[in-house]
């Protein structure tokens, strides 16, 4: 696990649930080996910012895998839709073009309370899964 490296882009907006995310992934990355030093995170103001941010990274060929985190609400327009199918179609799209693991945990709800609950549970944690996801997709790439 010494020679990993992965990057996390978080939005800041809806903080309370990225962090949650953040923290937990962190906390699993490290029971897994995976030292604080070999994380890097990066903050944007929302989840539509998040792909370019990706690309970014993708392009610099230095992170095994790519974390994203994120809560889109629904409210009363169609906005939400736009901002959740556009945020993930982005980050596929790079996925595929740089060949890099995207773990997706930009968590498109009805209802924020939906989206703190997944962040802060203690069973099916989306933080605990994104690291663990992360770390599964990062043996099986270099195996292939």
């Amino acid at each position: 696990m010494k020679d990993i490296k992965i990057a996390i882009v978080s939005s800041s907006f809806r903080k309370e649930v990225s962090d949650n995310l953040e923290k937990r992934c962190l906390q699993t990355l490290q029971r897994r080996g995976v030292g604080r030093k070999q994380v890097d995170i990066f903050r944007v103001p929302g989840s539509l910012e998040i792909p370019l941010v990706f690309k970014k990274l993708a392009k610099k060929a230095k992170y095994d895998a790519i974390i994203a985190f994120g809560a889109i609400v629904k409210g009363q327009t169609y906005h939400f839709e736009q901002i959740a199918n556009e945020c993930i179609r982005g980050c596929m799209d790079v996925s595929w073009q740089y060949e890099i693991p995207l773990i997706f945990e930009v968590l498109a709800v009805y209802d924020l309370k939906d989206a703190v609950e997944r962040a802060t549970r203690k069973n099916e944690n989306k933080g605990v899964e994104a690291a663990l996801t992360a770390l599964t997709m990062i043996k099986l790439i270099k195996q292939l």
